[in-house]
């Protein structure tokens, strides 16, 4: 009875190393390949430029728009800093009040943007990000028909080269796609909130080049044509 017994425990510890042995194998072989799928790209990757289209075309069929271009630069396909500039312009005739807002001024933003996707290195981006803009610019205010509200009457009203000054900043949303060759087409959505204005006593701006128009918030979207090297 003993013998049987001892043969019974003998069988299984051979049992249960045969079965620690592949595993013990497995567990080294996982590691060999999680040494070979180790991240060795270059930390710098290249730089992308590229120019905005929606701002042209508000502007061409609108009384407002802007025309921007931007440079951003790619680290390790995961985190992409840019810089974007451009001018922004407004030519508003109000139809009620007959007051024109006139404003042709540069602007510029600074950022980074964030590839979410789990794969990387993949053709096609999923982005995320923020940016700080800003505009120091003048602007002009006339109307030759304004009706005086107290005494009656049709008054000249206006100032020109009146200052002001934005800060704003923006959450970004989007993607960016390799189309061929160097050539990507992206688009991003973004959130707008005002964080400093000064403007003249003669009353906040129609338009505010770089940020739109004029608010504490609001949602602007751009479809970018790029080059990336």
């Amino acid at each position: 009875m003993k013998r049987n017994n001892i043969c019974t425990y003998i069988s299984i510890l051979a049992f249960s190393l045969l079965i620690a042995i592949p595993q013990q194998a497995s567990g080294q072989r996982r590691k060999t390949v999680e040494k070979v799928k180790a991240d060795t790209i270059p930390f710098f990757r290249g730089v992308t430029v590229g120019a905005d289209l929606v701002g042209p075309a508000r502007r061409l069929l609108g009384d407002y728009g802007q025309y921007e271009a931007m440079a951003q630069v790619n680290l390790k396909d995961r985190y992409f800093p840019v810089v974007e500039a451009g001018v922004g312009q407004a030519d508003k005739t109000d139809e009620t009040t007959g007051i024109r807002f006139k404003t042709n001024a540069p602007f510029g933003r600074i950022g980074c943007d964030f590839n979410i996707l789990k794969d990387k290195h993949d053709v096609y981006r999923l982005l995320i990000g923020g940016r700080l803009g800003f505009s120091s610019f003048k602007y002009d205010i006339s109307s030759k028909d304004t009706t005086d509200p107290v005494w009656g009457g049709k008054v000249e009203f206006g100032a020109t080269g009146v200052s002001a000054t934005y800060l704003w900043g923006e959450i970004v949303g989007g993607v960016n796609a390799k189309i061929w060759g160097p050539l990507h087409l992206g688009w991003t959505v973004r959130y707008k909130a005002n964080i400093h204005k000064k403007h003249g006593e003669i009353g906040e701006p129609w338009y505010i080049p770089g940020y739109g128009r004029s608010g504490s918030s609001r949602l602007d979207a751009t479809f970018n044509v790029m080059f990336e090297f």
